[in-house]
């Protein structure tokens, strides 16, 4: 996600909007439609590229709307004919015009398009930008010892909640805890100090190496199914925890 908030900062901003392309109704979120987009947006330019957890925040010119853009887990950004994102390992990355789901014509002959192959993106515009917690990348050992001691859910259940940390996806979050050495069933409350502060490192540790490799989705990860843990070699523990798809190690991770 921050290598395509790079993109379009570096490519996009100060270029004059021509014409929305705005085809899927259902891509467009709280009420959005085509006509409303093409109502406030044509005639103005992108000033800022902004982003908080998993939603990128284009700021417009002249008081203009903000607007939100969410990559779901295959999208791509398109600025002319350069793409950046967090592009599947699993899945396919040609440039197929019809996934091309929301995009902007610059006056210039330029362009901006999202192209999202399963679809699980969104467009909103002015996103209610309150109802997300601390950006992930922002996330200080103190909020996180706060936000662990004030719950028993599962550790890995607070560290998705997105309300409390934006940007902590799945395989991230897998990834931290795995690095943590932390059982991702475990009640959060019960980590001790020297536990959280070892999750909050590889909270961040885990975001920085991510980020040089252009997504959680573009390499492999240490728990891949029916593989030995690359630490221990114990066989991985399959699970589902915060109702999501769950790998660890059951000797290693506490």
């Amino acid at each position: 996600m921050e290598s395509a908030r790079r993109l379009i900062e570096e490519r996009a901003l100060g270029r004059k909007i021509a014409s929305v392309f705005a085809p899927d109704a259902w891509y467009l979120k709280r009420g959005l439609t085509a006509g409303a987009l093409d109502a406030v947006l044509p005639g103005r330019t992108l000033t800022t590229a902004r982003r908080r957890g998993k939603l990128m925040l284009v700021d417009t010119s002249d008081d203009g709307p903000v607007l939100g853009l969410h990559l779901g887990m295959s999208g791509r950004v398109l600025v002319d004919d350069e793409a950046a994102g967090d592009p599947l390992i699993y899945a396919s990355n040609r440039e197929v015009p019809a996934w091309h789901r929301f995009g902007l014509e610059f006056a210039d002959g330029g362009s901006l398009y999202l192209r999202d192959p399963r679809r699980l993106g969104a467009v909103e515009l002015d996103p209610d930008e309150d109802r997300l917690g601390v950006d992930a990348f922002d996330l200080t050992q103190s909020q996180l010892s706060r936000m662990l001691t004030a719950s028993r859910a599962p550790v890995k259940a607070v560290l998705m909640d997105q309300a409390r940390v934006a940007g902590l996806g799945n395989l991230l979050t897998d990834e931290a805890l795995f690095r943590a050495a932390v059982d991702p069933a475990r009640a959060a409350d019960t980590l001790e100090a020297t536990e959280r502060r070892r999750l909050h490192r590889a909270v961040q540790s885990t975001l920085r190496h991510t980020t040089r490799r252009g997504g959680s989705h573009t390499g492999r990860l240490p728990r891949v199914v029916d593989e030995p843990c690359p630490k221990c070699g114990a066989p991985l523990l399959r699970r589902t925890v915060a109702g999501r798809t769950t790998y660890s190690c059951p000797r290693h991770q506490r």
